[in-house]
């Protein structure tokens, strides 16, 4: 791999694997040989353990505990997709969108939600918040239900440093100073009602805008011709 990952903000070192306990550490090499098989022969299983561990770290803060190795993997996941991305052709890509919020359970998930659903395979999806919160808002699983979408699946995580760099436009929604800013990306603010502690009555018209502006974006990005 060639990209160049290095933060715009340095972080302190992150712990090796061997810093784990031993129990984690079954957990991480587990996750890491389940990553590997897919993405065999885009990336070493080495830089897996590396970026389970690099996660855990990421999530160390996590509301979730119980299920930060679970988080883990499926951020470690999402860096890896941006990692490819990162060492890629742009010729060879698909645009890719990230969505960020707050807390990474209401606005950026159904937006997310509705770009995977509307855009398919066209394009690359991925979501995150600054505070991510310990389970995704209810009201907002049931309005994107009322759609035909499942978002039940999904789990709040933070964005990471590859992930923010493989986006060709990112999408803010109520995180003000708290989104990472990164020179030469394409910025696109959405200013929306927060869902969170609102009914299902009072979240739909917030789905509904979202979904406009989501279909906005994906006609910009993949034109029908």
């Amino acid at each position: 791999m060639t990209a160049d990952l290095t933060p715009l903000t340095p972080r302190a070192p992150a712990p090796r694997l061997v810093d784990l306990p031993t129990d984690l550490q079954v957990q991480v090499r587990k996750s890491a040989r389940v990553l590997q098989r897919r993405w065999e022969g885009s990336v070493n299983v080495e830089t897996i353990e590396r970026f389970m561990v690099e996660s855990l770290d990421l999530l160390k803060n996590s509301k979730v505990l119980t299920w930060t190795p679970v988080i883990a993997e499926r951020l470690t996941n999402d860096r890896l997709r941006a990692l490819v991305r990162l060492d890629s052709a742009p010729t060879d890509l698909s645009p890719s969108v990230l969505f960020l919020c707050v807390h990474n359970a209401g606005r950026s998930q159904m937006a997310a939600g509705f770009m995977r659903h509307l855009a398919g395979d066209r394009v690359d999806v991925f979501s995150g918040g600054s505070e991510p919160a310990a389970s995704l808002n209810r009201a907002v699983v049931a309005a994107m239900a009322e759609k035909g979408i499942d978002i039940s699946g999904e789990i709040p995580q933070p964005w990471a440093d590859e992930v923010v760099r493989a986006a060709d436009v990112i999408v803010t929604m109520g995180c003000g100073d708290a989104c990472p800013v990164y020179p030469g990306k394409r910025y696109v603010d959405w200013e929306l009602d927060d869902p969170a502690g609102r009914t299902l009555e009072e979240v739909r018209p917030i789905r509904d805008e979202i979904e406009r502006r989501v279909r906005s974006l994906l006609a910009e990005l993949v034109p029908a011709a």
